[in-house]
């Protein structure tokens, strides 16, 4: 009787084996969160993509600076504990550069601007009433996280969860600093 009102309480789930296969491993749902951040949210690759070429070289640059950048942060912090708030802060983020970009026509070479401040790349207070930045904010920023929150991330011990990360910095600086290398040859 007490096994059956065991398995009835759900917690029967933590000694099945293989769940630890299931579940997401830590570095690619970085590697999710980032690719959807650089290409998802880029606005200046779909003009690049919409205009037929034009300018698709500095876009692919933004993609690889703008995934780079939110790669690096997401394994900083893409501990078992902060991953998903982490994550959550980087989509809105990336959603909300994504409305400022589009509503405000900011061109990419603006990223390699050493007088750039964030400020000039976040919407306007008159722009959120607009219907097209609340939009991207559901569709780039609010759909990932409900998946974010609903995906279950593979417990790595504390070693190899800290080598992932490692990895996963190394591995993202190098890609943020071959885009802004295209992005500073080419603007």
């Amino acid at each position: 009787m007490s096994l059956k009102l065991f398995r009835s309480t759900g917690f029967h789930s933590i000694l099945t084996p293989g769940e630890a296969r299931l579940a997401l491993h830590p570095g690619w749902a970085v590697a999710i969160a980032s690719g959807w951040i650089g290409v998802a949210c880029n606005v200046w690759f779909w003009h690049a993509l919409a205009s037929g070429g034009r300018g698709l070289a500095l876009a692919l640059g933004a993609v690889l600076a703008l995934a780079g950048a939110a790669g690096f942060v997401l394994s900083v912090l893409g501990w078992r504990r902060t991953f998903k708030a982490a994550g959550t802060a980087a989509l809105l983020f990336g959603a909300l550069l994504a409305g400022g970009v589009l509503t405000q026509d900011i061109p990419a070479g603006l990223l390699v601007d050493p007088s750039l401040r964030l400020s000039t790349l976040m919407p306007t207070w008159a722009s959120l009433l607009q219907w097209q930045v609340p939009t991207l904010l559901v569709l780039l920023g609010g759909i990932p996280v409900l998946y974010l929150w609903n995906v279950q991330l593979r417990r790595l011990p504390g070693s190899a969860q800290l080598r992932t990360n490692l990895a996963g910095m190394v591995a993202w600086a190098l890609v943020f600093t071959c885009g802004f290398a295209v992005l500073y040859a080419l603007a």
